[in-house]
């Protein structure tokens, strides 16, 4: 479906009901926004892990401007503040009030950012594998001068200079990155997330090789009122853990959780772990 909202037109999905009818009661579902990460990527990562939500919740997945299915812009607008609006006016155009916002990585990003700027829209705050600044930037690049192999070193540059051509190369990254990203990675069982993707190289580069070199929100992090639960993977290169525990200090309400098992991709690395700790937050905080 797609909301024509603000000056663009995004790409949303629901997933699971909102009015449930039980024997002699009914009552409403609370509301989740899902907020992919990348940028560049889409929203179908998210699924079918966190579709388990469906139990307690509605959620609704959308597609960043100009990445996914959502229409395609001038690079200026690709940025962070756009985003930001855009989530607000999607919960406008669905008639909303408060939403449990989630956001994975650069998703944590948004969510964090939407959270500071609009606290009386958010009932819940659930920030993955993410970071409050810029820092994450050369910290990645310390681990993975550390970890990964040559190969993987090369072909990040593209990612640090924001520059990669074409979206064959934006894949050829992801499937060499790999085994960085997932803590469980095996090339003859994993699920091969990247490769039905559709992929945005102008959203990366203008991403990595602008805005996020500046991005800061930690100084506003006290403003967040809603019960927050920040989750994190041990062994995460891009977002190491330690941005997580930041992060989770600054907020007020806040409880970090760190996956001992898991990389940057924790919901491909512990699916349930991960579900029952969402789910056990929801529940002690509802």
């Amino acid at each position: 479906m797609l909301a024509k909202i603000r000056d663009t037109e995004i790409f949303f999905d629901v997933e699971g009901c909102s009015l449930v009818v039980e024997s002699h009661k009914t009552y409403t579902k609370p509301v989740a926004f899902l907020i992919h990460g990348g940028p560049g990527a889409d929203h179908t990562g998210y699924k079918p892990t966190f579709s388990a939500l469906t139990r307690r919740l509605q959620l609704v997945y959308f597609d960043h401007r100009g990445q996914g299915r959502s229409a395609r812009d001038r690079k200026e607008n690709y940025t962070l503040d756009n985003n930001v609006e855009d989530m607000e006016a999607l919960r406008q155009y669905l008639g909303l009030d408060k939403i449990i916002v989630l956001g994975t990585s650069y998703g944590g990003m948004v969510a964090l950012s939407y959270a500071v700027r609009y606290p009386q829209h958010v009932s819940h705050l659930i920030v993955i594998a993410s970071s409050g600044s810029y820092r994450f930037l050369e910290r990645a690049k310390q681990i993975l001068a550390e970890r990964g192999s040559e190969e993987q070193k090369q072909i990040a540059q593209l990612l640090w200079d924001g520059n990669f051509e074409n979206e064959e190369q934006l894949r050829d990254y992801f499937k060499v990155m790999a085994p960085m990203y997932s803590h469980k990675y095996n090339p003859n069982t994993s699920v091969k997330v990247w490769d039905n993707k559709i992929l945005s190289i102008d959203a990366i580069n203008v991403a990595f090789g602008g805005f996020l070199r500046t991005y800061d929100v930690l100084e506003e992090l006290h403003k967040i009122t809603a019960p927050t639960l920040v989750i994190a993977g041990r062994h995460d290169w891009i977002c190491a853990p330690e941005f997580s525990e930041e992060i989770a200090k600054r907020i007020p309400s806040s409880d970090l959780r760190i996956f001992e098992n898991s990389g940057h991709l924790i919901r491909a690395d512990e699916p349930q772990a991960l579900m029952d700790v969402i789910n056990g937050f929801l529940v002690y905080q509802s």
